[in-house]
């Protein structure tokens, strides 16, 4: 009797554990309404790029991003990854990076154009983030595909970053990056938290005000 309860209490503890498995994975798949988005055209086609000057867009574009479930074979992820890149370079838009927020696909995926590489390629990120700022500092004009017709001089971003991601192959990696290539990292990972550039300007002026009293 003790044997046949030491062996069904193993079976409900590895349901339970692959039933947890299971419902992570659900977590970080494609909604419904995410997969319609992507799949509504051919992934040579780039998609909408949401306007903090729409409200809705704006709403969303404040919305934290969630992590991907980084599967190779995943056809959603696939073209939309292909969409997403061809969002960033097509003529209306040419940008140096995007978020998936960006396209409403409220996903950790990102775009970034490597200044730092021969050639200056553009190269895809899964579920970035920075884990390291350097102290030191640089100025940087920033512009934004969602905020139209503005640039400003940030002061606040850090001159290195050490970014941890994913790449579609499903391997991990840990990187630093420095310069402006750092800044297009900082720039795109705000978008997955819900972060616009404008908000760094806002906290300087903050700063300085809280400065001079």
């Amino acid at each position: 009797m003790k044997n046949i309860l030491s062996v069904l209490f193993l079976v409900v503890l590895i349901a339970g554990c692959s039933s947890m498995r299971n419902n992570k994975q659900a977590d970080s798949s494609f909604t419904q309404e995410q997969v319609e988005m992507i799949m509504a055209a051919d992934s040579s086609e780039p998609m909408r790029v949401f306007k903090i000057t729409n409200h809705s867009d704006s709403i969303l574009l404040r919305t934290k991003s969630k992590d991907v479930n980084v599967d190779p074979s995943d056809p959603v992820l696939r073209r939309f990854v292909k969409r997403l890149y061809q969002t960033v370079t097509d003529s209306m838009s040419l940008g140096a990076g995007i978020a998936a927020p960006q396209v409403g696909i409220l996903k950790n995926i990102i775009w970034v154009q490597r200044f730092d590489k021969e050639n200056f390629p553009f190269e895809l990120f899964l579920n970035p983030k920075i884990v390291q700022y350097s102290e030191l500092k640089q100025d940087c004009l920033e512009g934004c595909l969602s905020i139209p017709d503005r640039r400003d001089t940030t002061k606040t971003r850090s001159y290195a970053v050490l970014v941890e991601y994913d790449k579609l192959d499903n391997t991990h990696h840990v990187e630093m990056v420095e310069d402006f290539t750092a800044v297009i990292f900082q720039h795109e990972i705000d978008h997955l938290n819900g972060i616009l550039y404008l908000d760094h300007l806002k906290k300087e002026i903050e700063d300085a005000a809280s400065g001079n009293r």
